[in-house]
């Protein structure tokens, strides 16, 4: 991001500033957004149900890895003692599993990535709606997020997460969307 437009939400904000300092006190708080995703309890629920989630595809493959490894040292060991034949096909049958093993493993990778980013950016989206809600009873005019510093008194950190420890852990999926009933044909009642 330009330095430029770095600068136009510090420019708006003295704006606010000075035309609050006109009129009335502007009440501002800050949050440290990044604390409040590590600390809170939605955000342990959701890796949670992702461990449960991936840990049977996780021990799968290291159970499978550790065969691999076994028979590795097999093959070291015996190797020499063993037809040309058995060596030959002990070997075919190492490079196959290892092949299955990364594609496995990159299969893994990806299905594990993109879950985790769908539970993170529900999560953020859960703790953006209750910064909103606690701002809004809290009668806050702004609130703002990735501050370099800011004064104690300012920081409501600690204030949302103690409110987010209060709800449920489990964030409730979003009611679903309500469809339009289908229009009537013409000439029915």
């Amino acid at each position: 991001m330009s330095t430029f437009n770095r600068s136009i939400p510090l420019l708006a904000l003295c704006g606010l500033l000075a035309a609050g300092q006109a009129s009335a006190e502007i009440k501002i708080g800050v949050v440290n957004f990044q604390k409040l995703l590590e600390d809170a309890p939605q955000t342990k629920a959701a890796m949670q149900t992702l461990e449960s989630e991936f840990g049977p595809r996780r021990r799968e493959l290291m159970t499978m890895q550790n065969d691999l490894k076994a028979r590795e040292d097999k093959l070291q060991k015996e190797g020499a003692v063993m037809s040309e034949a058995d060596r030959s096909n002990a070997e075919k049958t190492l490079r196959d599993g290892q092949r299955e093993l990364s594609r496995k493993g990159g299969e893994f990778q990806d299905d594990a990535s993109t879950r985790k980013n769908e539970e993170l950016g529900k999560v953020q989206r859960y703790l953006v709606q209750e910064i909103q809600t606690y701002a809004t009873a809290q009668g806050f005019d702004l609130v703002l997020g990735d501050v370099f510093y800011a004064k104690q008194p300012l920081d409501i950190t600690a204030a949302v997460l103690a409110v987010l420890q209060t709800k449920p852990a489990a964030i409730a999926a979003p009611p679903p969307a309500k469809t339009p009933a289908p229009a009537k044909p013409p000439g029915s009642k």
